[in-house]
């Protein structure tokens, strides 16, 4: 059996987006870090992400705009209509050291994931899933989208039928961009209502290729396990997919400070599990959101070992205990307080909630109604 690979670089350890931005914490470096002191990864499981030629990311990505990073990363400031055409220079899209080589790392093993999954098989990419990226813009925080460009190389490699899900706190409006309407991809996301970009309505199904879920504020994880149970896996199943891409978003859970969601990552992890049962000839698994150094690593960290067969319930060992011990947070009242159990486990205690919500119920249901497999209609 092929055995997980999981991609990785430095770089995510020493770029920042700046001192005030919310992409200022560790989250790669974390997951790598814990993975390694859990004895998960073994060096000879690991592989450092290449940095994505410009040429490799005009697959998607307008050749102007990708040349304006370049540019913008060498000056280091943005030029006259910089910021109105490509988004960049902005709060939320700052210039910093590495606005080029970042994203199009995290960019480069995205698309490399799609070559080692021509012949089946497990990758995990947590640098990847900027699935906000805009061919022509900046958006987001995200520079490029490498979803985008992950599913375009899966397709280059002969692979056809693509499941997209994401559980990301934000819903993926890039891919929506990406994929309109493509009858070969099935983009399912849950994602929080009224939460930045708003969009993917409910009835939102992006030219016929999309299940969009928006999920209330206190969203968790009964709900979450209603929703995989009742919508996201029948549906995938239903797809018949050569190939499954989970974005693994960890701005859901509770102590995260972008959104207003109550999962534990325990919500995170069972979808993984239940995807995983499917039994996909290809999984990629990408990261997305997530700004608290601890709750995102420890997810990032816990979501390779359930790649791996390992259990991330029990307690964690001591070079993993002092990853945990060393990072700080000023961002929220819990990063200044933070919990014991944050330095001891990876998992966190369930978020289970009172009762599923009609709200919740009344959706799943209605989009459950809804047929992935239009061809089948017209046999």
């Amino acid at each position: 059996m092929q055995l997980p690979l999981f991609i990785g670089h430095e770089i995510f350890r020493t770029s920042s987006y700046g001192a005030h931005h919310p992409l200022r914490v560790p989250r790669v470096s974390t997951a790598i870090d814990l993975s390694r002191a859990m004895g998960w990864l073994p060096q000879r499981r690991f592989i450092t992400s290449p940095r994505a030629k410009p040429k490799a990311l005009h697959a998607w990505h307008d050749p102007a705009y990708v040349a304006a990073l370049q540019r913008i990363e060498a000056a280091q400031a943005i030029e006259p209509g910089d910021r109105e055409r490509f988004g960049i220079g902005t709060v939320t899209n700052p210039v910093f050291g590495e606005i080029f080589r970042r994203p199009a790392t995290a960019a480069g093993g995205s698309i490399l994931a799609g070559e080692l999954l021509a012949q089946g098989g497990v990758v995990y990419n947590p640098a990847g899933g900027t699935h906000h990226g805009m061919p022509a813009r900046a958006n987001g925080f995200c520079y490029l989208n490498d979803p985008v460009l992950a599913m375009l190389s899966l397709r280059h490699h002969g692979v056809r039928r693509i499941a997209f899900v994401d559980i990301d706190a934000h819903h993926c409006d890039g891919v929506a961009e990406g994929f309109h309407g493509d009858p070969d991809c099935l983009m399912i996301s849950v994602h929080e209502e009224g939460l930045w970009p708003r969009t993917g309505l409910l009835g939102d199904d992006a030219g016929g290729s999309a299940i969009n879920l928006p999920v209330p504020r206190g969203f968790h994880d009964a709900e979450m396990a209603h929703v995989c149970d009742a919508l996201i896996l029948p549906k995938v199943a239903e797809f018949e997919p050569d190939a499954i891409v989970l974005l693994c978003g960890a701005d859901g859970v509770e102590d995260d400070p972008q959104a207003h969601l109550s999962l534990s990552n325990n919500a995170h992890f069972d979808v993984l599990r239940g995807i995983m049962a499917l039994g996909a000839p290809r999984l990629l698994v990408l990261g997305g959101g997530g700004y608290n150094p601890w709750t995102v690593g420890r997810m990032w960290a816990g979501i390779w070992g359930i790649l791996n067969g390992y259990d991330p319930s029990g307690p964690v060992t001591r070079d993993a205990q002092d990853v945990l011990r060393a990072l700080t947070f000023e961002g929220n009242r819990r990063g200044r307080n933070p919990p014991a159990h944050w330095f001891t486990t990876l998992r966190d205690s369930p978020q289970e909630g009172a009762e599923i919500s009609a709200a919740v119920r009344d959706r799943v249901a209605l989009l459950a109604r809804r047929s992935v497999r239009p061809e089948l209609r017209q046999v």
